[in-house]
């Protein structure tokens, strides 16, 4: 008899919120689980390939990031920046010393013709992870923001001007050209298959990306395992990020229920906070099955709780046949 596969999980994954998801569920599944990371806020910077996703999602699993900000490693120096910045370049994106390693390597790897998913994948193993990291494509993609002052490149929004203007729509650049990578796609077709947990990322720009990708969403369709997504506005505010600001600007009421919305026809399930337990059965209603619990994550201990609360919802789901 032939040994039984070993469930895999795949996460849905960017920003801060989604990599501490992503790292309560490396918690539980260690080289089980596999993350598909955006890419479409990738951008060229002096002359460098920052990958701003991948990487918060790759330190936050190394158990590297910066507690205080969620991106960036823990304990940076700022010499290189400082220099730049005296010599009259540009200072609005922070560069630390120890993380311009990363993107130099991945730079020069990248103009020696390597693909992005191989790069991702052997900088995660050398820094000691052991769930797989994968870039949603290998292609360009480029979140582009709609704005009064017309189309504004993502890090120039987020970082240069700090969200501080308003949003009117998204455009993704090269996104009708970009394939799901082949790693992806055997991600999502292994006969293990346990669920798909969309991570509380923003859903606008973070997994908007991801889901647009061409085929993805019919992919996902066609997967017999549980998908299901946890908000990332609890009490109509958004723990990290700009999803909430970006909600109300697009017209949308930011909360739970909004979210639900985004993700119908997709997710099987959605998980919420306890502070939104009244939107349940509203959501519901939409056709989507609701789970309430603590979505908080101010420790490693809250990430893997409510990992397992993910799993343990997905279970159920499958075992009633919803999908």
């Amino acid at each position: 008899m032939s040994a039984r596969p070993t469930p895999k999980v795949v996460a849905f994954a960017g920003g801060v919120g989604g990599a501490k998801l992503a790292d309560g569920l490396m918690q539980c599944l260690r080289k089980e689980l596999s993350v598909v990371v955006n890419t479409a806020d990738d951008f060229e910077h002096m002359g460098l390939h920052i990958s701003p996703d991948i990487d918060t999602v790759t330190y936050t699993l190394a158990g590297l990031a910066n507690p205080e900000t969620g991106w960036g490693i823990k304990g940076e120096s700022w010499n290189f920046l400082d220099q730049v910045k005296k010599l009259g370049g540009p200072g609005w994106f922070a560069l630390g010393d120890r993380d311009l390693a990363i993107h130099v390597l991945r730079s020069e790897r990248l103009r020696a013709g390597e693909s992005l998913t191989r790069i991702t994948g052997d900088i995660a193993r050398a820094l000691g992870i052991s769930a797989s990291l994968l870039p949603m494509s290998d292609d360009p993609v480029q979140t582009k923001v709609k704005t009064a002052e017309g189309l504004l490149p993502f890090q120039d929004y987020f970082v240069g001007r700090h969200c501080e203007i308003a949003v009117s729509g998204f455009v993704f650049e090269g996104i009708e050209k970009a394939r799901v990578t082949m790693q992806v796609r055997n991600a999502l077709d292994s006969g293990a298959l346990q669920a798909v947990i969309f991570c509380p990322s923003n859903p606008y720009v973070s997994l908007g990306p991801i889901l647009d990708l061409k085929g993805m969403k019919a992919q996902l369709s066609e997967t017999n395992a549980p998908i299901i997504a946890v908000s990332p506005i609890i009490g109509g505010k958004a723990v990290k990020g700009p999803a909430a600001r970006m909600m109300q600007e697009l017209g949308v009421e930011p909360s739970a229920k909004s979210v639900a919305r985004i993700y119908h026809g997709v997710v099987d399930g959605l998980v919420i906070d306890e502070e939104d337990k009244h939107l349940a059965d509203e959501i519901s209603a939409l056709g989507m099955a609701v789970h309430v619990a603590p979505t908080l994550m101010r420790s490693r201990e809250d990430r893997k709780a409510l990992a397992e609360t993910c799993l343990r919802f997905a279970d159920n789901l499958a075992k009633r046949g919803i999908k």
